[in-house]
Protein backbone atom coordinates (compact mmCIF):
# COMPACT_ATOMS: atom_id res chain seq x y z
CA UNK A 1 0.00 0.00 0.00
CA UNK A 2 3.16 2.37 0.69
CA UNK A 3 3.91 2.19 -2.56
CA UNK A 4 0.37 2.88 -3.97
CA UNK A 5 0.81 6.16 -1.79
CA UNK A 6 3.29 6.79 -3.04
CA UNK A 7 2.31 6.48 -6.72
CA UNK A 8 -0.07 8.55 -6.04
CA UNK A 9 1.82 11.23 -4.97
CA UNK A 10 4.27 11.61 -8.08
CA UNK A 11 0.89 11.19 -10.30
CA UNK A 12 -0.12 14.61 -8.47
CA UNK A 13 3.68 15.83 -8.54
CA UNK A 14 3.38 15.29 -12.11
CA UNK A 15 -0.22 16.13 -12.73
CA UNK A 16 -0.97 13.19 -14.08
CA UNK A 17 -4.94 12.38 -13.51
CA UNK A 18 -6.21 8.35 -12.41
CA UNK A 19 -8.49 8.67 -15.83
CA UNK A 20 -6.38 6.07 -18.39
CA UNK A 21 -7.68 6.49 -21.81
CA UNK A 22 -7.10 3.94 -24.95
CA UNK A 23 -7.79 4.97 -28.11
CA UNK A 24 -8.11 3.07 -31.49
CA UNK A 25 -7.68 4.94 -34.51
CA UNK A 26 -8.58 3.79 -38.41
CA UNK A 27 -6.79 5.92 -41.19
CA UNK A 28 -8.37 4.62 -43.98
CA UNK A 29 -6.15 5.51 -46.98
CA UNK A 30 -6.76 7.20 -50.48
CA UNK A 31 -7.03 4.26 -53.24
CA UNK A 32 -4.05 5.34 -55.65
CA UNK A 33 -5.09 5.43 -59.23
CA UNK A 34 -3.39 5.46 -62.49
CA UNK A 35 -4.37 9.02 -64.09
CA UNK A 36 -5.73 8.57 -67.82
CA UNK A 37 -2.81 10.15 -69.36
CA UNK A 38 -0.17 7.16 -68.39
CA UNK A 39 -3.05 4.73 -69.48
CA UNK A 40 -3.13 7.06 -72.75
CA UNK A 41 0.64 7.34 -72.93
CA UNK A 42 0.93 3.15 -72.74
CA UNK A 43 -1.37 2.44 -75.68
CA UNK A 44 0.00 4.61 -77.69
CA UNK A 45 4.01 3.45 -77.03
CA UNK A 46 1.92 0.17 -77.37
CA UNK A 47 0.50 0.76 -80.59
CA UNK A 48 3.97 2.41 -82.23
CA UNK A 49 5.55 -0.94 -81.01
CA UNK A 50 3.14 -3.13 -83.08
CA UNK A 51 3.72 -1.04 -85.91
CA UNK A 52 7.50 -0.94 -85.61
CA UNK A 53 7.75 -4.81 -85.27
CA UNK A 54 5.27 -4.91 -88.11
CA UNK A 55 7.30 -2.83 -90.35
CA UNK A 56 10.12 -4.37 -88.99
CA UNK A 57 8.83 -7.89 -90.23
CA UNK A 58 8.80 -6.15 -93.62
CA UNK A 59 12.07 -5.40 -94.09
CA UNK A 60 13.51 -8.38 -92.78
CA UNK A 61 11.25 -9.88 -95.27
CA UNK A 62 12.66 -7.48 -98.20
CA UNK A 63 16.53 -8.51 -97.35
CA UNK A 64 16.21 -11.57 -96.80
CA UNK A 65 14.85 -11.97 -100.59
CA UNK A 66 17.58 -9.45 -101.40
CA UNK A 67 20.53 -11.37 -99.49
CA UNK A 68 19.21 -14.74 -101.15
CA UNK A 69 19.32 -13.08 -105.03
CA UNK A 70 22.69 -10.90 -104.54
CA UNK A 71 24.38 -13.86 -102.23
CA UNK A 72 26.53 -10.66 -100.85
CA UNK A 73 27.49 -10.81 -97.24
CA UNK A 74 26.92 -7.17 -96.48
CA UNK A 75 23.11 -8.04 -97.40
CA UNK A 76 23.12 -10.73 -94.76
CA UNK A 77 24.91 -8.60 -92.31
CA UNK A 78 22.17 -6.14 -92.67
CA UNK A 79 19.27 -9.04 -92.21
CA UNK A 80 20.86 -10.04 -89.54
CA UNK A 81 21.06 -6.81 -87.92
CA UNK A 82 17.74 -5.77 -88.53
CA UNK A 83 16.34 -9.43 -87.16
CA UNK A 84 17.85 -7.79 -83.87
CA UNK A 85 16.32 -4.66 -83.73
CA UNK A 86 13.13 -6.02 -84.42
CA UNK A 87 13.87 -8.80 -81.57
CA UNK A 88 15.00 -6.00 -79.49
CA UNK A 89 11.56 -3.46 -80.38
CA UNK A 90 9.22 -6.60 -79.03
CA UNK A 91 11.27 -6.92 -76.00
CA UNK A 92 10.90 -3.31 -74.78
CA UNK A 93 6.93 -4.37 -76.06
CA UNK A 94 7.03 -7.03 -73.12
CA UNK A 95 8.68 -4.89 -70.74
CA UNK A 96 6.57 -1.59 -71.01
CA UNK A 97 3.57 -4.48 -70.68
CA UNK A 98 5.09 -5.38 -67.51
CA UNK A 99 5.80 -1.75 -66.04
CA UNK A 100 2.14 -1.39 -66.44
CA UNK A 101 0.90 -4.28 -64.85
CA UNK A 102 3.36 -3.50 -61.88
CA UNK A 103 1.92 0.86 -61.49
CA UNK A 104 -1.36 -1.01 -61.48
CA UNK A 105 -0.88 -3.31 -59.27
CA UNK A 106 0.61 -1.30 -56.45
CA UNK A 107 -2.87 -0.06 -55.27
CA UNK A 108 -3.95 -3.63 -54.20
CA UNK A 109 -1.55 -4.32 -52.54
CA UNK A 110 -1.05 -1.35 -50.22
CA UNK A 111 -3.11 -1.50 -46.78
CA UNK A 112 -6.36 -0.71 -46.88
CA UNK A 113 -6.38 0.26 -43.20
CA UNK A 114 -4.03 1.56 -40.42
CA UNK A 115 -4.79 1.06 -36.67
CA UNK A 116 -3.07 2.89 -34.17
CA UNK A 117 -3.24 1.74 -30.42
CA UNK A 118 -2.31 4.84 -27.57
CA UNK A 119 -2.37 4.34 -24.18
CA UNK A 120 -2.53 7.33 -22.36
CA UNK A 121 -1.84 6.83 -18.19
CA UNK A 122 1.02 5.40 -15.90
CA UNK A 123 3.13 2.62 -16.32
CA UNK A 124 1.33 1.36 -12.81
CA UNK A 125 -1.99 2.34 -14.62
CA UNK A 126 -0.80 -0.02 -17.21
CA UNK A 127 0.50 -2.90 -15.34
CA UNK A 128 -2.49 -2.98 -13.33
CA UNK A 129 -4.91 -3.38 -16.49
CA UNK A 130 -2.54 -5.78 -18.15
CA UNK A 131 -2.60 -7.79 -14.62
CA UNK A 132 -6.73 -7.35 -14.89
CA UNK A 133 -7.48 -5.59 -12.08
Amino acid sequence: MASETSVNVLDNVLGITDVVETSTSNVTLPEVKVPKEVDNDYEYQRRNFYQLVERGQDAIDGILELAKESETPRSYEVAGNLIKQVADVTEKLGELQLKMQKLKEVPSNAPKNVTNALFVGSTSELQKMLKGK
